[in-house]
């Protein structure tokens, strides 16, 4: 009789595929992005060099830069209709299900949606990329019975986004750490919301409907919705030692604290959290503001002496966003967006080298019975 199969929940440590874009060195500390060190091009490079990094398999230069803030300026022209729809959603969808409503939407319009190619898919992800931020920004105005707002040409493509969300010009520390932001949520390895996307890829189904279930995967507060949960809770108080005692209450509640722990992180921070956390003091500084950052320091010591838990990147984004004045629900669908470059590498990747994913499972139910 053959050895039973080990099962393990969560396909922890279980090698699901093959890829060329990202991995996690936890050996070395390390998020590598087509081969660089995603911590080392913070300090060299913004989101949109990330985008052409991993479309064209090379960071740009100079004069790809420029045309590629052009290419996305181009594209973003966006069916009327699809505003007319997401205006007849009701008042209370939350904006990352008006965003995979929207998504659907588009697949429509695609007349070349089933074409699986790379040059296709690759064409359409700078699309995607370039109408996303504003079908984010001003879903959520509709929902709230609010006018759209256009994009402002004038502005690069971050602080765009940052504007289309707030409604002001950003300052250049403003525009640095929201492009910022965007750059270390770009991409990481193999999350559910990318395994998502490439499981439903890997049916040849097409981009839209990929990204569609990585919208549905990343809401859930376990994942992406963990930024949203993190700044309810940071507002419940206002003083680092109300916070401590209110992660105290929880702990002793045996609840769950979103923003702490990382299954790929377990036992150090994440990486991108420390980049974050500096972020959240330039700002700090600049607002003349700090009682946010002494509540999360104060949050992040104790849940380092009483669990070994670590921040995670939402931890220290959530507050940074806060400070940005970017609405709370729109946390989220921002994380989805900044991805976007990251689960359109991955879908055209498992589209040119497909495979269909058929796991099978360990059977722990009633033996067979005889009728």
């Amino acid at each position: 009789m053959p050895a039973e199969p080990l099962s393990k929940a969560g396909l922890q440590d279980v090698i699901a595929l093959d890829t060329a874009i990202s991995y996690l060195d936890t050996d070395r500390e390390q998020i590598l992005i087509k081969g660089f060190d995603l911590i080392e091009l913070t300090q060299h490079i913004g989101y949109v060099e990330m985008i052409h990094l991993l479309f064209e398999h090379q960071l740009p230069n100079t004069e790809q830069v420029k045309s590629l803030e052009q290419r996305l300026k181009d594209q973003c022209d966006i069916p009327t209709s699809l505003w007319t729809i997401l205006q007849e959603l009701p008042q209370e969808t939350h904006p990352m299900d008006a965003q995979r409503t929207a998504l659907s939407v588009l697949a429509g319009f695609d007349q070349s949606l089933h074409d699986c190619s790379v040059q296709a898919n690759t064409h359409r992800a700078y699309r995607l990329l370039a109408t996303l931020p504003m079908i984010t920004a001003n879903s959520y105005y509709l929902l709230n019975g609010k006018p759209i707002i256009v994009t402002d040409s004038s502005l690069s493509y971050s602080a765009n986004f940052l504007y289309l969300l707030t409604g002001r010009v950003p300052s250049k520390l403003e525009e640095r750490i929201f492009d910022l932001s965007l750059l270390l949520y770009s991409e990481h390895e193999l999350p559910n919301s990318t395994f998502t996307a490439r499981v439903i890829a890997s049916t040849l189904s097409d981009m839209y409907g990929a990204l569609t279930g990585a919208v549905a995967s990343l809401k859930g507060p376990l994942h992406g919705g963990a930024n949203e949960e993190v700044m309810k809770l940071l507002l419940k108080v206002n003083t680092p030692e109300a916070f401590e005692e209110l992660l105290q209450e929880k702990l002793r509640q045996k609840e769950k604290i979103m923003g702490f722990g990382h299954r790929v992180y377990a036992k150090k921070m994440d990486p991108r959290a420390l980049i974050m956390k500096r972020a959240l003091i330039d700002l700090s500084n600049q607002r003349g503001d700090d009682q946010f950052l002494r509540m999360c320091e104060a949050g992040e010591n104790l849940m380092e002496r009483e669990k070994g838990l670590y921040p995670n990147l939402d931890y220290y984004a959530a507050p940074v966003y806060y400070m940005l004045d970017i609405p709370i629900d729109l946390f989220t669908p921002i994380f989805f967006c900044s991805r976007t470059v990251g689960l359109c590498a991955h879908i055209i990747e498992q589209h040119q080298n497909n495979r269909l994913f058929r796991p099978r499972v360990q059977y722990k139910g009633t033996p067979y019975q005889f009728i």
